[in-house]
């Protein structure tokens, strides 16, 4: 199943990269689940994220690991985090991240995701509960990036 969000940011795309930080990553995280972040390298090739998503005996871990990172020509940034041990029901997760350059200035912050659980029907159910995951983050990307002209 496939989720691409676009928000747009005030902050150039270089700005938007140095800004993806710990801080901003802990930023992110919705109410729930709960959230315990136990590693956070960074967003280069190589590192890796490893959460404690829920609480008590319903704890799962969550790891990802960044396959690619760069910039294109047309000035992108990008990373990828791809999942190597998910919660159930997840089996298969990547999350391209795209720091595109806007029209006339600023950044359009892409979340780019596929994931799956095995079954195109769980899929299909948990797509709402995903896509609100990540709205969740719209108004915080603008908060620390700024929104765009005229909002």
């Amino acid at each position: 199943m496939n989720l691409y969000l676009r928000t747009r940011v005030a902050a150039t795309p270089a700005e938007v990269w140095q800004g993806f930080t710990r801080e901003l990553f802990v930023a992110l995280a919705p109410p729930f689940p709960p959230f315990r972040l136990l590693r956070f390298d960074g967003c280069l090739r190589g590192d890796e994220v490893h959460l404690e998503l829920g609480a008590g005996p319903l704890r799962q871990r969550w790891t990802s690991l960044i396959t690619d990172n760069g910039r294109t020509a047309d000035g992108t940034f990008y990373f990828v985090d791809e999942g190597q041990e998910l919660p159930a029901p997840l089996r298969y997760w990547q999350h391209r991240h795209l720091l595109q350059p806007a029209p006339g200035g600023g950044t359009y912050i892409v979340e780019d995701l596929e994931y799956r659980t095995g079954s195109k029907l769980l899929d299909r159910l948990l797509w709402p509960a995903v896509w609100a995951q990540f709205a969740w983050r719209r108004p915080i990307y603008r908060r620390w990036f700024g929104g765009p002209a005229g909002s």
